[in-house]
């Protein structure tokens, strides 16, 4: 599996080119043009204006369908939950087309819910090449996602930490900081470690 990373700088989000799926779009559209012919679906892993700043005209440019898990997806609208005020700006303003659900399949990859960071916070998983595709939920540094926004929790965070924990996890691509194509499960136990000891 050919994961492209693509990075506009601090503050926003890593976003990720998959096959015809862009996930995250807080990156500036320049940096997905080169793929816009093959991209049908932009995934959103949680409604965080760094995830989500530029979705509206991404999926303009691309003519993709939006996806987000259904907890989140008022978050496209409300300024509140997206934290768009924390950057100067507004909610993208848009319904998503497709609304997802734990368990839904999007190409290759498994939605996992994993709240905690957001009350819709999703990975997705592709068993077949072990790759972990990790939003705000945990990153490749071994630390994880912070749960003192609105909708935050530390204890759906740690659950959710301790279902990703079982997966065999090669590459892992996080909502920010460098991925890792190798050892992912290894920063996930980091992880996971660092919650039980009350870190955070």
């Amino acid at each position: 599996m050919q994961v492209e990373w693509l990075y506009s700088g601090d503050p926003w989000a890593n976003a990720y080119v998959v096959g015809n799926i862009l996930v995250d779009a807080g990156v500036m559209p320049m940096e997905v043009a080169p793929y816009k012919e093959q991209i049908e679906t932009i995934v959103l892993t949680h409604c965080h204006f760094d995830h989500t700043a530029r979705v509206k005209e991404i999926a303009h440019m691309c003519k993709a369908k939006v996806a987000i898990h259904t907890v989140d997806a008022l978050g496209l609208l409300e300024d509140i939950k997206s934290l768009s005020m924390n950057f100067g700006s507004r909610s993208p303003g848009i319904l998503p087309d497709i609304k997802l659900r734990d368990g839904d399949t999007i190409g290759d990859f498994v939605v996992i819910h994993t709240p905690g960071h957001t009350p819709g916070c999703i990975c997705l998983y592709s068993e077949k090449d072990r790759v972990l595709i990790s939003g705000d939920t945990v990153f490749a540094d071994g630390y994880f996602g912070r749960y003192d926004f609105p909708g935050g929790s530390r204890t759906d965070l740690g659950r959710s930490l301790e279902r990703l924990s079982v997966l065999d996890v090669e590459g892992l691509y996080a909502g920010h900081g460098e991925p890792t194509e190798e050892n992912g499960s290894r920063c996930i136990a980091a992880a996971l470690g660092l919650m039980k000891s009350g870190y955070g």
